[in-house]
């Protein structure tokens, strides 16, 4: 994966920053991206092998978008965009009012969208390319109290499957991996009784790695998964058989 460069949108933690060294070990040039936390991404970035560095990246602002498409090109050909940013504000529907239902949303789900059009243009052009969205087995088979997260997460899998066939004669692979329970700051902030439902759906009986969640996204990134897309990864432990 020499010569190639990745964006990885929530790069400073959790599985954005086991995406980020595991793409770097495979030779690309990685951007780091942060909302906020510039010092963990930097921390990331001083993690990776080789080329990589952090960059401000707020995936509801499309020039924000923008600007990281165009630094990727600046350091060589954008090959792979994974959509890890995410948000959890989790609540019953009725104590959510409009604007934490539309936040989830427009980051999770429509953050996804923007950034993924944006890297389309130069991966288009090269006719080769690799989306890798990162979903949750929650919108798969939902969860309690995460209804406005769960529906952005499912929306990321209609997502994915649709462009992946807009794509798919361009060189262009659009997947996605849906991990399990993953023991994240994101994770932490769950109450225990959430924490404990979603870790016993799981027939291992056990939370999956940021490591196992970016293994299986470091290999739909690169070219020997040429002739997978539209499919949604579960990486949970069994937990959605």
């Amino acid at each position: 994966m020499s010569d190639r460069v990745a964006i990885v949108t929530g790069g400073s933690g959790g599985i954005g920053a086991a995406v980020c060294r595991a793409l770097a070990e495979d030779g690309c040039a990685v951007l780091v991206g942060f909302g906020g936390a510039r010092g963990a991404a930097e921390d990331v970035a001083a993690s990776c092998t080789g080329t990589a560095e952090a960059i401000h990246l707020d995936v509801t602002v499309e020039a924000s978008i923008a600007d990281a498409v165009t630094r990727a090109g600046e350091l060589g050909t954008l090959d792979v965009l994974v959509n890890n940013a995410g948000i959890a504000d989790d609540d019953l529907l009725l104590r959510l009012d409009g604007e934490r239902i539309r936040r989830t949303l427009d980051v999770n789900l429509t953050g996804a969208m923007l950034a993924s059009r944006a890297a389309l243009r130069p991966m288009l052009r090269a006719r080769t390319g690799r989306i890798v969205n990162v979903t949750s087995i929650v919108g798969l088979v939902g969860n309690a109290g995460q209804t406005a997260y769960a529906a952005s997460k499912a929306g990321l899998v209609g997502f994915t499957k649709s462009l992946a066939r807009e794509v798919a004669r361009k060189g262009v692979t659009v997947n996605a991996v849906a991990p399990g329970f993953v023991e994240t700051a994101m994770t932490d902030a769950l109450a225990e009784d959430a924490r404990r439902a979603l870790r016993e759906l799981a027939p291992s009986g056990r939370a999956v790695t940021p490591d196992e969640v970016a293994a299986a996204i470091r290999f739909l990134a690169s070219p020997d998964a040429g002739a997978i897309t539209g499919a949604v990864v579960p990486v949970d432990g069994g937990a959605a058989m």
